[in-house]
């Protein structure tokens, strides 16, 4: 059990991002445990032949067999929306005797000893750390980056819009209570009850935010909300992003033939896939066309009041109006 104290002023400094780098780690834990992530099944198959390329064993070695990850690895993010290279140096100056102890303690923590390499690269932890930035590099430039992740950057902005209307709406309560079962909200602590063993063999922790600033970061490769493993890291939850089915979406979504008779099937099924919030750039990788294309379409369904734009950072974001929901539905 984890507890964080809110002092008068935390809940002005807690906020929520994302992060290219946390992501790009999380998903080895698709290779490690594929049957809790069914999702990633036909990512991790399509690029099977560059992953093997690389320094597999080393990379396969950076998630424990329970799915843990050294927490210098997913360095907290500084900056909204950080760039996978800033947050990769971070990793790349984490001082040498911090690598060894995030190493030891995260396969500690699982009950497993350290696999070759990085058992014998322990000694050596400049070594060590060198080749995990090279090898993250790598896998993020030939794996990721190419289609995986601007489909993934999509679900994690729709979730960002997502939580923050509810923060709007109904304040701290209902932003954590919506998180994540795990978490809960009462006069100003907010508890964490992970059920997994082996975390609450760690003990509990009471942590102060003590303006210190609690940062929130979704995550595709995470079944539920969990914490950092050194109680003296600034705290941090990541917790399950909303969407995350739309990654292993295969099949075209069904579009309904009324809907698409009445304003045309392109735009039909883009008004389908806005269930989620969405960027004209997504929309193309998933419809596999220009974003010229989906731009025109996606204005002339907002010029008739059937979607909603926001701007979140340097993206605009569509999704359906009440409108485009009941016409959807049918119910107009």
């Amino acid at each position: 059990m984890f507890e964080f104290a809110f002092g008068v002023d935390d809940l002005a400094t807690t906020w929520i991002t994302y992060s290219p780098l946390q992501e790009a780690v999380f998903s080895l834990r698709a290779r490690r445990s594929p049957a809790r992530y069914p999702h990633f099944r036909r990512w991790t198959a399509s690029w099977e032949a560059e992953y093997r390329s690389l320094d597999a064993p080393l990379l396969d070695a950076l998630v424990t067999p329970r799915v843990w990850v050294p927490d210098f690895l997913t360095p907290r993010p500084i900056a909204q929306r950080p760039s996978f290279e800033s947050e990769l140096a971070l990793v790349a100056a984490t001082p040498p005797g911090a690598v060894v102890k995030d190493f030891r303690a995260a396969y500690r923590g699982d009950g497993a000893p350290p696999p070759e390499p990085v058992a014998s690269l322990l000694d050596d932890p400049v070594e060590l750390r060198a080749r995990c930035v090279a090898q993250l590099r790598a896998y993020w430039e030939r794996c990721l980056l190419p289609r995986w992740w601007p489909r993934a950057r999509t679900v994690l902005e729709a979730d960002l819009a997502y939580r923050g209307r509810r923060f709007a709406e109904r304040g701290a309560e209902g932003l954590f209570a919506d998180l994540a079962p795990e978490l809960s909200w009462r006069a100003g602590v907010l508890r964490l009850d992970d059920p997994d063993p082996r975390v609450r063999a760690l003990g509990g922790r009471y942590t102060p935010v003590a303006g210190r600033g609690l940062v929130l970061v979704p995550t595709l490769c995470g079944r539920r909300a969990h914490t950092v493993i050194d109680p003296d890291e600034p705290p941090l939850i990541s917790y399950p992003a909303r969407g995350t089915a739309l990654l292993g979406e295969s099949a075209p979504a069904q579009v309904p033939e009324a809907l698409a008779e009445l304003i045309g099937p392109p735009r039909a099924r883009l008004l389908v896939l806005l269930e989620q919030p969405a960027s004209t750039t997504a929309l193309a990788h998933r419809l596999d066309v220009t974003p010229g294309a989906v731009s025109r379409h996606l204005a002339a369904l907002a010029t008739a009041g059937l979607l909603t734009r926001t701007r979140s950072g340097r993206s605009v974001l569509y999704a359906r109006s009440a409108l485009g929901d009941a016409l959807t539905a049918g119910t107009v």
